[in-house]
C-alpha cells in the first residue's frame, strides 16, 4: 500500500509546479521557444502562458529565482514518460541461473549440468552453482570440492570464476560469468 502512495505523491509533486499550483511569488521565465522573457510576476506568467494557449511549467524550482518555461505539459509529460520506457527497455539486466550440484553426482547427471550451463553462459547468462551437503557428506567436503572444480575447469574456457567457491552454512556455491568477446 506504501508503494501506491509514493507513486502518487511523486505525479502530484511534478503537478505542484504547473499553472496555478505554482507558489512562488515571482519566477523568471522562458519562452517556448527558448528565449528568456525576464523576471515576472506569477500571475503575469501565467496569463502570458494562457495568451498562448499553454502552461506555465517551473523547471527548475530551488533556483532563485524559481524558473519557469511556458510549454505544453501534456506533451511534456508524455515526451518525460516515452523517455523513461526507452530507458528502461534499453536497460541491460544480467540474469543469474541456478543450478544444484551433489557431491555425489553420477558423471551423465554432471555432464547434463555442464551441458546446461554452457548454454547458459554462451547466452550472455550468468551461472550460480550451489552444492548442498547433508548429513555425513559434511564431513567428506574434499569430494565435493574436487566436484566444483572440475566443474569449474569444465567451463573454463567460455567463462571465469566471478565468485570463488566458499562454503556458507552447508552450501558450497561459486558464481561463473562468461567472458567478454
Amino acid at each position: 500500500m506504501k508503494e501506491v502512495t509514493n507513486i502518487s505523491n511523486r505525479k502530484n509533486n511534478m503537478d505542484d509546479f504547473v499553472n496555478e499550483n505554482i507558489r512562488f511569488k515571482e519566477v523568471m521565465v522562458i519562452g517556448p521557444t527558448g528565449e528568456q522573457l525576464g523576471i515576472m510576476m506569477r500571475r503575469e506568467a501565467i496569463e502570458k502562458a494562457y495568451e498562448q494557449d499553454l502552461d506555465l511549467f517551473c523547471v527548475a524550482p530551488n533556483a532563485v529565482p524559481p524558473v519557469c518555461k511556458i510549454l505544453d505539459y501534456g506533451k511534456y509529460r508524455f515526451e518525460q514518460q516515452k523517455k523513461a520506457k526507452e530507458a528502461k527497455k534499453n536497460q541491460h539486466v544480467t540474469e543469474v541461473k541456478p543450478l544444484r550440484l551433489s557431491p555425489v553426482i553420477d558423471t551423465h547427471d554432471f555432464d547434463t549440468k555442464v551441458k546446461q550451463a554452457r548454454g547458459w553462459l554462451e547466452n550472455g547468462m550468468k551461472v550460480k552453482a550451489d552444492m548442498r551437503f547433508r548429513g555425513r557428506m559434511m564431513t567428506r567436503q574434499e569430494v565435493g570440492r574436487k566436484i566444483m572444480d572440475s566443474f569449474i575447469e569444465t567451463l573454463s574456457d567460455i567463462s571465469n570464476v566471478e565468485k570463488q567457491p566458499k562454503l556458507e552454512g552447508n552450501i558450497l556455491s561459486v558464481v561463473i560469468s562468461p567472458k567478454k568477446k
